[in-house]
């Protein structure tokens, strides 16, 4: 049972993350500080920056030689579910696009494992969980957002458009339907292989592909050999690690503050994300789970990691890339 104590840890560990989102809400509502462009530079700076350091920062720190490796299997068979069902649905459906695949797993199995999990996961089980979450935050890092974002360029280089963009997404989207060669008819007579460079050299260009492989592979150096992290390296790395969440949060209500409405995504959009954040990943998990031999406390902590809020990554992903950063912040 969690005492008063740890539901102040709890509280104490968001409570900044929806300081630094008014913040940014206060700036453009209220102050009239920043404009749609300036925003976009923002949200570029925390998407190219902030983000990469912050991953590299806690694969760092992971210990890679005392991984749970069913605990993970599970996770990765989950994920896996509602890639299949998402695939499944799009294929059987017109409503349901190629688009609306990616922000659906997005939804469904990206979660904030980190600044909410570890917390929360601690206080109620102990250190053991908060390893655990710590793992899964880790993989979701090096494997799962390289994923996202291979999805997004493909879906890029191949023409495809958001649905319901905000004034800034539709000038990002043009400027990036130029960057990669013109319009979509023009796309459609190219061959396949310079799609395929396109995308490949824009994906090895991102520093979040990189950022996580490259904070576990130091993470093994330094437990293998008991290295200590030169103070001159951790202290380069933690500058720009801590301004990773607050500015993700910060670019999100610049966001959210440049829209008409708070929830701006309309309520049938915000309840398909609810339902595929706190029912269909956590249904999925648990399946997953289930399935690998998972029981007692470790099939909780499985089940309730999944519930977690939308991981902050997913939104500057999305409002980088011009897809449905509208449900994203919203959720």
């Amino acid at each position: 049972m969690i005492g008063w104590g740890d539901v102040y840890k709890v509280v104490a560990a968001m409570a900044p993350l929806y300081f630094a989102l008014g913040l940014g809400y206060g700036s453009v509502r209220w102050w009239k500080l920043f404009t749609p462009d300036q925003y976009d530079a923002v949200n570029r700076l925390v998407a190219y920056f902030a983000v990469p350091f912050f991953a590299f920062d806690f694969a760092a720190r992971m210990d890679p030689y005392a991984l749970n490796y069913r605990v993970l299997a599970a996770d990765a068979l989950s994920k896996l579910a509602v890639a299949l069902a998402l695939a499944a649905w799009a294929a059987a459906s017109t409503r349901c696009s190629s688009s609306w695949c990616i922000t659906g797993f997005s939804l469904a199995t990206l979660n904030n494992t980190l600044v909410v999990g570890v917390p929360l996961l601690d206080a109620m089980y102990g250190g053991w969980a908060r390893d655990l979450v710590v793992q899964i935050s880790v993989v979701q890092i090096i494997v799962y957002f390289p994923l996202l974002l291979l999805a997004f360029e493909v879906r890029r280089a191949c023409g495809g458009g958001a649905g319901k963009p905000d004034a800034a997404a539709a000038v990002s989207a043009s400027e990036d339907d130029v960057e990669d060669g013109g319009a979509e008819g023009r796309r459609r007579r190219e061959p396949v292989w310079p799609l395929v460079r396109a995308v490949w050299l824009k994906v090895a260009r991102n520093p979040n592909v990189y950022a996580g492989v490259l904070g576990v592979a130091w993470s093994c150096v330094t437990n293998r050999w008991h290295i200590v992290t030169p103070s001159i390296i951790e202290g380069s790395v933690l500058i720009m690690s801590r301004t990773g969440v607050g500015l993700a949060m910060f670019s999100m209500g610049l966001f959210m503050a440049l829209q008409e409405k708070i929830i701006v995504c309309g309520a049938g959009l915000t309840a398909l994300g609810m339902a595929l954040r706190f029912v269909a990943g956590p249904a999925a998990t648990a399946a997953g789970a289930v399935a690998l031999g998972l029981r007692g406390d470790v099939l909780r902590l499985a089940i309730i990691q999944a519930a977690l809020p939308q991981s902050i990554t997913t939104f500057v992903f999305a409002k980088e890339y011009g897809l449905h950063a509208d449900v994203l912040s919203t959720a």
